[in-house]
């Protein structure tokens, strides 16, 4: 794709490359990367904000420390476009996100300069705390480790455990923590108003300049030296500021706040650090989305704004004059808000994501009723728990991905006591372009192994509201709600509230020779492929079972009495999913039929588009038109269905 790139830009193809130009030339090497990134994001898609925000950090990293020998961990992931622009691949950034490309995320198998993959949040202490003990293990002292975290993923209790750790071992790692208030929505916690209060602590930021500098030139002078200059250092901190001692009673040495974008104070302060052993953190404070006004001004819009024109910000939206589906994430908040209305017991609570959720719908209309807990799985999952105890009713939002960090206190503080906690998984399924860290492969199979727990997915947003309707009537206990990512198929969604028959599904149509059951939203898949069967006179049976556990064991004899042929289809894992559920079902009752399972098969899925994966898979509408083909005697077709 042709590009212009800027002058200092174009001729870095790799760290080295930057090594090499003097420290006058940063500040314009920060504003063609930043150019760049604007550029491909508006016309490519991706996540923008974040790495806006990171640029001069980026160079900064790159600059002072000999990569990839020396170790960038980043969290999340969202911020590395940067960093990889920089590192050797420029010229394939525009295959970002897409099918065959560039991961959006760090991946080791990619890059050597891609120290640890990630995707989800608050690892990168943990992972970079590992390899200092294993560089030290292996004699390489000289070799740097740093973790880039934000505030936002600070707040997750893993953070805190790496850093309660690292406190104790003498291994050379730093922490950098960009602070910019956000995650994905704006922060919250106790966490943000104390380091508000870092930043804004006039008397201790006279001195934070000087200090690093200062301690950087005594360490050189060997370890008697450094341990002077450690109790000067906790001296002046202790008298200016009484409070500046949370990460140093974890025994980290605390530098900052200094100012995120300005590259050249970061590449030297980066180079100081270098000189001091042992656990340190710098304090970065910067603006994500710095540069792009209008992602300076709506932060949490400019997260992953699209396609957009990047001289006017106008983002780019397909029209069409049909009416249109909505969101799934969206028929969950307005209705999750109906129901409160009518149920004083219903409380809303997500980690983190109230915008990607569409609880910041109930957030806004019920302040008192919602809550975002922050970068917190298992704190969500607990505390909806406690809330169940009281007699309430609440929802708990989080992407299926996520909720895998959740999954003891699923199982111990939930279903085991048989709470009535609403467990919403959303972007369930092959999510597209984010690729395997936040597919939403497994919750099938991980929630219908626990005991008391109700599985259910929806094949369409009237069974969405549906579902919600009777997970909140009263003795329902730990109820779970898949649904995926993206649009439904009902543009008139406002249906009549139904209270749904636990475990039981729904026959969509009769047929003969071949019976298709369909989990959820995929059921519209099979739809299509019915439609171009129909039309070449091939009518097999389709029943939305609603319900992995308990399974609707009367519609199964139903089947399994009247078909030898079988297809199930799924958007998760073929191991232990719902198509294992049906085999086990069959086994069970001593049934004989060919079953093919059509869902996620055991191996990484990487990131293209939903309908590509499902292809890839092998249960999208042509591959299941190919499936009840194979099946039925001797019929055969080429056609794909649009």
């Amino acid at each position: 794709m042709d590009m212009e790139i800027g002058a200092k830009l174009k001729d870095i193809i790799f760290p080295a490359d930057l090594r090499k130009l003097e420290e006058s030339d940063l500040q314009e090497v920060c504003a063609d990367l930043r150019q760049y990134i604007i550029d491909m994001v508006s016309v490519n898609g991706g996540h923008f904000a974040a790495s806006l925000g990171v640029v001069e950090l980026t160079v900064a990293l790159h600059y002072a420390l000999n990569t990839p020998y020396d170790q960038i961990v980043f969290d999340v992931g969202h911020q590395a476009y940067g960093h990889k622009i920089l590192t050797g691949r420029r010229e394939n950034f525009h295959t970002n996100r897409l099918i065959g490309g560039l991961s959006g995320f760090p991946k080791r198998s990619e890059s050597e300069y891609d120290a640890f993959g990630v995707g989800h949040s608050s690892t990168s202490i943990s992972a970079a705390l590992g390899m200092a003990v294993a560089s030290a293990y292996k004699g390489e002292h000289d070799r740097q480790h740093v973790a880039i975290i934000g505030d936002g993923a600070l707040t997750g209790g893993m953070a805190f455990e790496a850093l309660n750790h690292a406190g104790i071992e003498k291994s050379n790692v730093l922490v950098i923590l960009n602070d910019n208030c956000m995650s994905i929505d704006p922060n919250v916690g106790a966490l943000k108003d104390y380091l508000t209060n870092i930043t804004t602590s006039k008397s201790y930021n006279r001195f934070r300049d000087d200090l690093v500098h200062v301690l950087a030139k005594i360490s050189k002078n060997g370890p008697n030296a450094y341990g002077w200059a450690k109790k000067l250092q906790q001296t002046i901190k202790g008298t200016l500021w009484e409070n500046a001692n949370l990460f140093e009673s974890l025994n980290f040495r605390y530098f900052g706040p200094v100012d995120g974008h300005d590259v050249n104070k970061l590449a030297k302060t980066i180079e100081d650090l270098k000189h001091i052993p042992g656990p340190k953190l710098l304090h970065a404070v910067t603006v994500k989305g710095k540069g792009y006004a209008l992602a300076e001004k709506d932060q949490t819009k400019w997260h992953a704004p699209g396609l957009f024109d990047k001289i006017t910000g106008e983002i780019k939206k397909s029209v069409s004059d049909k009416p249109q589906a909505p969101k799934y994430q969206d028929v969950f908040g307005h209705t999750l808000v109906e129901l409160a209305e009518s149920n004083k017991s219903i409380m809303g609570i997500t980690p983190a994501m109230p915008s990607g959720s569409s609880m910041n719908i109930m957030m806004k209309a019920m302040p008192e009723r919602a809550f975002d807990v922050g970068i917190a799985e298992q704190h969500a999952v607990t505390f909806s728990a406690g809330l169940a105890t009281q007699g309430l009713v609440p929802f708990c939002n989080i992407y299926s991905s996520f909720m895998q960090r959740a999954f003891d206190q699923v199982i111990h503080d939930v279903a085991l006591q048989k709470l009535n906690v609403v467990l919403c998984l959303d972007r369930a399924g092959l999510v597209g372009a984010d690729g395997p860290t936040h597919h939403g492969a497994y919750d099938i199979a991980y929630m219908r192994c626990i005991p008391n727990m109700i599985v259910a997915s929806p094949m369409n947003e009237e069974e969405l509201r549906n579902m919600m309707f009777t997970a909140q009537l009263p003795d329902k206990g730990p109820f779970s709600i898949r649904y995926p990512r993206g649009k439904g198929v009902m543009p008139d969604w406002r249906k009549p509230f139904q209270e749904l028959a636990i475990g039981k599904g729904h026959k969509i149509c009769d047929g003969e020779d071949v019976a298709v059951l369909s989990f959820g939203h995929v059921g519209n898949e099979v739809v299509k492929a019915f439609q171009q069967l129909n039309q070449e006179g091939i009518y097999p049976a389709h029943y939305d079972m609603r319900f992995a556990k308990p399974l609707d064991e009367e519609l199964l004899h139903e089947v399994f009495k009247n078909f030898k042929k079988v297809i199930t289809v799924e958007d998760g894992c073929l191991v232990g999913g719902f198509g294992s559920a049906i085999l086990e079902f069959m086994s069970e009752s001593d049934y004989q039929a060919q079953v093919v399972r059509l869902g996620i098969p055991d191996t990484i899925v990487e990131h293209g588009e939903q309908e590509e994966l499902w292809q890839i898979c092998g249960y999208d509408a042509s591959s299941i038109i190919s499936q009840i083909n194979k099946l039925t005697t001797g019929h055969k077709t080429q056609t794909l269905v649009g």
